[in-house]
């Protein structure tokens, strides 16, 4: 197993630096000097090299709205890649409905992108839905499954340890058995080069070189922050982000017209319109639009993410912007909700 590594792709001690830190019994990595195989880069980045680097033309990839995010879309479309949208149930924290995933199924379905936790829901799924998603299978985790199954293991400063805009992120490679290194695939560099077929390791080399690659001075950096990172922080964080999502949750379940979902994870909660109730606006880019406009309050709309009339908040600000934010939420909603005549006979009665 091998981090990627190559100039392009950071410095040596920067890949040296993450491969100690992840490095485990199960799953041992390291970094070779004389190894070209790797990326140090934005994690969303470095998802985005995955796909391009693993999708044929014509092949399907089934995600759900916590699945992939909007800017690693175009990549599937780049790969003329088919990507197809798995209905997800908000009322069951986002579990994925394994109807629809089974009818979109067939011999063109290459991957099934899942995140977890995800952006933009917050969900978590527990291993019992994990085994629903993919049935008769043993539940395992992705240490004890790399010494048989090649995996791409995606990682970042910006979320865990709070370095966010620097675009440092990095790619694992777990194939102990040089599957990735054996096996042609085309890829979108196999088409940029009059489709010579490259090995996945070398077509996430060239991928890299797309690209400026990460920042030398957070990279400077890096070692100390994996190494030095008191355990303290890890959970002061997590405490806040969960003591914010039940605040907002709680401010937001009383507003007519909206439907918050608590999170489990992450940093984000997702929040339904019932669209039909405010007249004038047509979807949530319109409610938004408005919102932002009228309340100085900017909310992402989650028609970015395939998934219509909800919108996302982010959950990292102080305690009180986050009751004000909502407060100017409320006052919006207040202003432009109308209940239905049903509504009304039954608040009459």
């Amino acid at each position: 197993m091998f981090l990627l590594s190559c100039t392009s792709a950071g410095y040596q001690k920067s890949r040296e630096a993450v491969a100690n830190f992840y490095t485990s019994p199960l799953a041992p990595l390291e970094a070779k000097v004389d190894d070209r195989r790797g990326a140090d880069q934005w994690r969303s980045q470095a998802i985005e090299l995955c796909i391009r680097v693993l999708s044929n033309a014509g092949d399907k990839f089934l995600t759900s709205v916590s699945g992939l995010l909007p800017l690693q879309r175009p990549s599937l479309r780049l790969s003329a890649s088919i990507l197809n949208s798995i209905t997800c149930w908000p009322e069951k924290s986002w579990e994925v409905d394994l109807e629809h995933l089974e009818s979109l199924i067939d011999e063109k379905t290459s991957c099934l992108v899942l995140t977890n936790p995800s952006n933009p829901c917050g969900s978590v799924y527990n291993k019992e839905h994990l085994q629903c998603v993919f049935p008769g299978c043993k539940f395992h985790s992705l240490a004890t499954l790399s010494s048989d199954v090649p995996i791409l293991s995606c990682g970042g400063l910006a979320k865990r340890w709070l370095v966010p805009g620097w675009r440092m992120g990095w790619i694992l490679i777990h194939d102990r058995k040089n599957i990735f290194g054996s096996e042609v695939r085309p890829s979108l560099i196999g088409a940029l080069v009059s489709g010579v077929r490259c090995l996945i390791r070398e077509g996430l080399v060239k991928l890299s070189q797309v690209i400026l690659g990460a920042c030398t001075l957070v990279q400077g950096a890096l070692e100390s922050i994996l190494q030095n990172t008191p355990q303290h922080f890890y959970h002061s964080t997590t405490s806040f982000l969960k003591a914010n999502s039940e605040v907002c949750f709680k401010e937001l379940s009383t507003v007519p017209g909206l439907t918050p979902v608590m999170p489990s994870g992450a940093m984000y909660l997702m929040v339904g319109i019932d669209i039909d109730h405010f007249p004038g606006m047509k979807d949530d880019v319109d409610f938004t639009e408005r919102l932002v406009t009228e309340q100085s309050v900017f909310c992402l709309p989650a028609t970015v993410f395939d998934y219509p009339n909800f919108f996302r908040i982010v959950v990292t600000v102080p305690e009180e912007m986050m009751v004000e934010a909502c407060m100017r939420i409320r006052q919006f909603c207040q202003r432009h909700y109308r209940p239905h005549s049903d509504d009304r006979n039954e608040l009459d009665q």
